[in-house]
């Protein structure tokens, strides 16, 4: 029997730890499975690219479980989109990517792939097991979802969402201190997420939890006011601009600084609006994203409210990175052992699907159909803990 292990999209604290667990749940209940891994994701596997996962390894997991990142590699690579692969070298003009995966995967002799990303990479996967099904191979697929986000139907948590979450409070903690080197200090701290503002919301949950067990010295600058949240901005909810400009000036006139979360997909429809307008390209990926990083929401937000507060000082800064490259927290690092136990069990029963808590099974971790994966869930934002967190920033 031989497994394969394929990590895709962009990495979360979980694409490590997930290949641990995985490789551990093997140990126990195949240990004589050969086991390897593609190179850069989907790339690697058009271009035959893989690496073998020797006894050295598999007797070491536990440090797997140590590092954030994949250490197999990843790539955003669309088989369905001809087009991009063959411009990218990844296939010849006329050749069909999903052809030659499903070919790569039956030259490797592969009997079991697990996939660790977003829809995405699961729906890819998904593709690539019914081609070779149709084409009389039967290759079992078992995906574990992986994004920061937290924005994959039917799930109720991804992967490494909870640990880039913190891990954003974290890089705040320090960023905050700026509001110290300036007077009227306005500071935007962006956080990820294209359509989803979960990950936005969450970290600013977290930040204002923990700050909350902090010391402070209110007879000099080092109150909490000054250090806590005061606007949370997330694609889901809409923005009354001008009554939030006087709520924050007022803020900014009270303690001399204001601290903004915001979600990089918020206001993205006005700024590509004004960016067409003014004839300029907006780029966008192989799956048609817009690539958010050229969009600078942050910046777009900076210049619309320095002036607006009287901001002497606007500083920028984006913690994404940083928290989607950590290795995972207890919390996640639970989740991800038991997600992996079940994805070998049900891979070991030739039963193909992603595993996940299912929404409609009561939040139950389960093995989910492909057919019903989808990306795009938006953060519910009536929940209690985002109310609870806005009434106490008096948003």
């Amino acid at each position: 029997m031989k497994i394969a292990f394929l990590t895709a999209g962009g990495i979360a604290p979980c694409l490590s730890a997930s290949i641990g667990a995985l490789i551990e749940a093997y140990n126990e209940s195949a240990p004589k499975a050969e086991l390897m891994g593609y190179l850069n994701g989907y790339q690697g596997m058009l271009l035959g690219k893989s690496i073998a996962i020797p006894p050295s390894v598999r007797e070491k997991t536990d440090i797997l479980y140590e590092y954030g990142g994949s250490p197999i590699g990843n790539s955003r690579v669309k088989l369905t989109n001809v087009k991009d692969c063959v411009k990218r070298g990844y296939v010849k003009e006329g050749e069909d990517p999903l052809k030659l995966a499903a070919d790569q995967l039956v030259k490797d002799g592969v009997n079991i792939l697990h996939t660790i990303g977003g829809d995405d990479t699961n729906t890819m996967a998904a593709q690539l097991s019914f081609y070779l099904k149709e084409n009389d191979y039967d290759l079992t697929v078992v995906g574990l979802p992986k994004t920061v986000d937290n924005d994959i139907f039917p799930i109720t948590q991804t992967l490494g969402a909870w640990t880039a979450a913190e891990q954003g409070a974290v890089f705040f903690e320090n960023i905050a201190n700026e509001n110290t080197t300036s007077h009227r200090q306005l500071i935007i701290h962006e956080v990820m997420g294209r359509n989803c503002g979960w990950l936005t919301a969450y970290t600013a949950k977290v930040y204002h939890d923990r700050l909350k067990q902090r010391n402070f010295l209110p007879e000099i600058l080092i109150d909490q006011p000054r250090w806590d949240v005061d606007a949370v901005y997330i694609p889901e909810m809409d923005m009354d601009f001008e009554a939030e400009c006087a709520r924050l000036k007022s803020l900014m006139d009270e303690k001399d600084s204001v601290n903004i979360f915001l979600s990089e997909g918020a206001g993205t429809d006005a700024i590509i609006k004004e960016m067409e307008a003014s004839g300029e390209q907006v780029e966008r990926d192989a799956f048609g994203h817009v690539a958010l990083d050229t969009l600078n929401p942050g910046q777009w937000f900076a210049k619309q409210f320095t002036d607006r507060l009287g901001a002497e000082k606007t500083l920028v800064q984006k913690s994404g990175y940083f928290g989607r490259s950590a290795a995972p927290n207890q919390q996640d690092l639970e989740l991800i052992k038991a997600s992996g136990k079940l994805g070998v069990s049900m891979a070991l029963q030739s039963r193909s699907g992603v595993i996940g808590l299912d929404d409609d099974k009561g939040s139950e971790l389960s093995l989910i159909d492909f057919k019903r994966i989808k990306g795009g869930k938006p953060f519910d934002y009536t929940v209690n803990w985002f109310n609870t967190l806005m009434a106490e920033i008096g948003q």
